[in-house]
């Protein structure tokens, strides 16, 4: 579950920004939309902790992020938050089943093999999980970014411009499987997008201005 109340953020003497409160609970989507410049990908840095806020409260599963050091945040993130970013910064030389098993490996110190293949499976990408990054499309390295961001189970489940690269059919097959996979883990979800197709998908959604 999310919960955030009065967040404000500034980056130095420049843009500031003043987020609306967000309720998001287990196996709910949000998607936040906006023009460019109106915070998107900052409001969802802030939730994943990867910024903290000047004002105002994070709440990720009961724990306010804001109070947690560098180290517990750090931990906190990877048990509780997974990030599917625009940059997936896959490591160029592991395989895709490597790569989401690092996930698990950082966050719990267990590779999770066959868990990462089973959730590869999943996301219909049984055939591919020896092959390196780049010798995938941009959907399916949108889908091991996913596989990636789910393996511990998150409860907090955030998406950066999604379908941004991606075609009609694909941009949907995205959606709807992120909003799947965060029923069937209980994960709230919230996607930032600018990308206008994920408004006729998503009905709950706030709008930054």
């Amino acid at each position: 579950m999310i919960i955030t109340k009065n967040i404000t953020f500034s980056y130095g003497k420049g843009t500031s920004f003043t987020f609306p409160d967000i309720h998001c609970s287990d196996g709910e989507t949000i998607l936040i939309t906006g023009g460019s410049g109106k915070g998107k990908t900052t409001l969802l840095h802030l939730l994943g902790g990867l910024l903290r806020p000047q004002e105002g409260e994070i709440l990720i599963n009961n724990t306010d992020i804001k109070t947690l050091s560098e180290k517990k945040l750090d931990h906190f993130r990877g048990k509780n938050i997974g990030l599917v970013l625009q940059q997936s910064h896959f490591i160029a030389s592991f395989s895709v089943l490597e790569n989401v098993i690092l996930a698990s490996w950082l966050a719990t110190g267990k590779h999770l093999t066959e868990k990462a293949k089973l959730l590869l499976e999943h996301l219909d990408l049984k055939d591919h999980i020896h092959k390196l990054p780049t010798q995938l499309s941009i959907g399916q390295q949108q889908r091991v970014s996913i596989a990636r961001a789910l393996i511990n189970e998150p409860k907090v489940l955030l998406a950066d411009e999604p379908t941004s690269s991606l075609d009609d059919e694909n941009a949907f097959k995205v959606a709807d499987l992120l909003d799947n996979l965060a029923k069937e883990y209980r994960s709230a979800l919230v996607i930032v997008t600018h990308d206008s197709r994920l408004k006729q998908r998503f009905t709950n959604q706030i709008a930054l201005s």
